[in-house]
């Protein structure tokens, strides 16, 4: 993983506030699976939807222009 690559909530992969399109755009991985295991979270213990709060106002949105280097 590059060590200059940032957690942003993603601009194009937004359903909600674009916390699990970041979250698959950091990993590389499909954004469908993250928000899957995102609900099975929340289905599985109530935890899952505090943590996506959290995420929500702490994760910061992509600064127009930036560029993953």
């Amino acid at each position: 993983m590059d060590k200059n690559k940032r957690l942003f909530k993603s601009n194009v992969n937004k359903q909600i506030s674009g916390v699990c399109g970041g979250i698959a755009e950091y990993f590389e991985l499909d954004p469908t699976l993250v928000r899957l295991a995102w609900v099975l979270f929340t289905c599985l213990g109530g935890s899952g939807l505090l943590a996506y709060i959290i995420c929500a106002i702490v994760i910061p949105e992509r600064p127009n222009g930036y560029i993953d280097v």
